[in-house]
């Protein structure tokens, strides 16, 4: 894969010195287009690869489980053999073993699928925001938490030292956001203010807590004006208690002054669908 993205770049090196400038920056953007959705990819195939491992292991044991039922199963019959007659009972018993390693085939189907279409959405949505966004600015960071997709912005692209006033470079980049944000009408938006460890008072705010959910709802009301539907908008603040580095020194403090954006697609159905087949299998 290596060796294909290096002569990718080699490609574009020497097509650039024989194409006009603006093939060379198609090109050159195309390639980074193709670099994302191979990163994309990667990932994807990583959770695969994970999921799949984890279903193999669920399947041996359900195959332990199965050859425990087969095994009383057999008991059963041979027991019945030294009877005269097979017993209503025992005949319907026999038929609710069978019948239940159907249903455990069933709902272990229905929760690999919840999980195939929880992934699905959320690969979609990172490669839909890193196409919309973009990836050139380092301060402006598209990932993956926890299957929650994020974008996490620096303060210094969103306001000024000490203010939860908006900048002009901010308004252009939420307009991309908001862009994605109404293309996908069952999704939500929570706008999450991370503030540094120094001490702030100013005006009516009197603590950190206040700075950062001044600037989170100063992001909602800047994409309800781009046309975010307010229902699809959470506004929270975090003060300085979820850092990301130490603060222990300006820089530090700089990464740990951000805002994200946390998109929430609305699979509420999917989740609950896990958690009830879960469920349903431990206590079996």
């Amino acid at each position: 894969m290596k060796k294909f993205v290096l002569l990718g770049a080699v490609a574009l090196l020497t097509l650039g010195s024989c194409v006009s400038k603006k093939d060379y920056l198609a090109l050159e953007e195309k390639h980074k287009n193709t670099q994302d959705l191979l990163n994309s990819a990667t990932i994807k195939l990583n959770k695969c690869l994970a999921d799949e491992a984890a279903s193999v292991a669920r399947g041996k044991e359900l195959e332990a489980r199965l050859a425990d039922l087969k095994k009383t199963n057999q008991d059963l019959i041979q027991t019945s053999k030294d009877m005269t007659v097979l017993t209503t009972k025992g005949a319907s018993n026999l038929e609710k073993s069978l019948e239940s390693l159907k249903e455990k085939d069933l709902k272990i189907t229905r929760l690999q699928d919840a999980l195939t279409k929880k992934d699905s959405v959320t690969l979609a949505l990172v490669t839909s925001l890193k196409k919309e966004v973009g990836l050139n600015d380092p301060d402006i960071e598209i990932n993956v938490e926890k299957s929650v997709v994020f974008i996490s912005l620096s303060d210094k692209l969103l306001f000024k030292s000490g203010s939860y006033n908006i900048t002009k470079r901010a308004t252009e980049i939420l307009g991309k956001v908001a862009t994605v944000i109404n293309s996908k009408p069952n999704f939500e938006a929570m706008i999450e203010g991370h503030t540094d460890n120094v001490p702030y008072s100013k005006g009516v705010l009197i603590d950190n807590w206040d700075l950062s959910v001044k600037r989170s709802t100063a992001i909602v009301r800047a994409l309800q004006e781009l046309g975010v539907n307010p229902a699809q908008l959470i506004a929270a603040g975090r003060a300085d208690h979820i850092p990301l580095v130490d603060n222990d020194t300006p820089e530090n403090r700089a990464t740990n002054r951000r805002t994200k954006i946390l998109i929430l697609p609305k699979i509420d159905q999917f989740y609950d669908m896990i958690e009830s087949e879960m469920k349903s299998l431990s206590e079996e």
